[in-house]
């Protein structure tokens, strides 16, 4: 199965030019460094079990839906949430916001007569 957290941090890494140069400074190392470790972290990853959700249940999964998951989750956390329910179009996806991680994934029609514990809110995107 493929790792669609690594194909994402990979992806984004298009978004910075990268120039080798020998000459470069330490303190300029550092700096791309912390940069990257920075997109790294702000985007949220999956687990394999919701990875594994998320293929068993044809939930469609694009940059726009990762976009909305990593908004929800700022936005959960900047409240002091931790466990978020996370309801973008007809799937729903538990966001824990300390990890930044994905931990499960629902489609709509697993959504009918389900109940959510251990959260602490809510996001609807």
């Amino acid at each position: 199965m493929t790792d669609i957290n690594f194909i994402r941090k990979i992806s984004n890494l298009n978004n910075y030019p990268i120039q080798p140069n020998q000459n470069l400074k330490e303190n300029e190392k550092n700096k791309f460094k912390d940069l990257l470790q920075e997109k790294i972290n702000e985007e949220v990853v999956f687990s394999k079990h919701a990875n594994e959700r998320i293929a068993e249940r044809n939930i469609p999964l694009n940059s726009q839906v990762t976009e909305k998951l990593t908004e929800a989750s700022q936005q959960a956390k900047d409240k002091g949430l931790k466990n978020v329910l996370v309801m973008i179009d007809n799937s729903a996806f538990i966001i824990n916001t300390v990890h930044n991680k994905v931990i499960t994934a629902v489609d709509s029609k697993n959504l009918k007569e389900n109940i959510f514990t251990n959260i602490d809110g809510a996001v609807i995107k």
